[in-house]
């Protein structure tokens, strides 16, 4: 019995127009589920589906055009740069507007909409939740982004007690520090060596290297198998190179 072959299941990616959605998307297809991603920009060989996630009425089409999935994968999120809420801004200075854009983003539109409307069409299957270290711990200067990360966990932990009878699980993924789009200005400076940012990460991660994408595929496939992780529901699965494990 091979526990790890998704041949005949159909999995959505949404947001696997990024690095790490992309990564999990290709994964996925590997495995042998039928994919497609959802997301704004088309920038794959997988079948796509464009959408605002966003906003419910454009994940409605994009779900008539999908299909009723097997496995869903919540990719959407980020942190939004040219908010200020990314800036060296006392707590107090946080403008209300700059939490709503960031938690629209990456809880409403990266998790609660498409569980709504995919989950929610569901009839079995595994759903698999992007969280964040920032979830864990609260990172500097991405005070909203780690609130919104944190309320992800707690949105799945709800969602697998409030599933599981409908033979839905949902469990997440923690990643670490993964070079990508949104954070690469943060890691690197113009001549590509490390920001005092990013030293700081390393010396926080006992492996001493970032990840890279194809490390999240792992996890993803174990926690989208209806077969190895047949009884796993609620769970979180750290890949972070044991940041979340280093205190002193």
């Amino acid at each position: 019995m091979n526990l790890f072959n998704l041949t005949g299941e159909t999995a959505v990616v949404i947001g696997g127009t990024g690095v790490l959605g992309g990564a999990l998307a290709r994964g996925l297809a590997d495995a042998g589920a039928a994919v497609t991603v959802v997301g704004r920009t088309n920038r794959g060989a997988l079948p796509f589906v464009a959408a605002d996630v966003t906003d419910a009425g454009s994940l409605r089409q994009a779900l008539e055009l999908t299909g009723i999935p097997t496995i869903l994968v919540n990719a959407a999120g980020g942190n939004d740069h040219k908010a200020t809420v990314t800036a060296e801004l006392p707590f107090e200075r946080i403008p209300r507007e700059n939490w709503a854009s960031v938690f629209d983003l990456n809880l409403v539109g990266g998790v609660l909409l498409p569980c709504q409307i995919f989950g929610g069409a569901m009839t079995r299957g595994s759903i698999i939740n992007i969280a964040s270290v920032s979830a864990h711990l609260p990172l500097s200067r991405v005070v909203a982004y780690s609130a919104a990360k944190a309320a992800v966990l707690n949105l799945t932990q709800f969602l697998a007690r409030e599933w599981a009878p409908r033979g839905i699980r949902v469990n997440s993924i923690t990643p670490g520090f993964f070079p990508a789009e949104q954070n690469r200005r943060l890691l690197f400076k113009e001549d590509g060596t490390p920001t005092p940012r990013a030293q700081s990460i390393l010396g926080h991660t006992p492996m001493n290297r970032f990840g890279t994408a194809d490390e999240l595929v792992g996890a993803a496939i174990f926690l989208a198998s209806p077969k190895a992780s047949s009884f796993v529901t609620g769970a979180d699965i750290r890949v972070d190179g044991g940041f979340l494990a280093q205190t002193i």
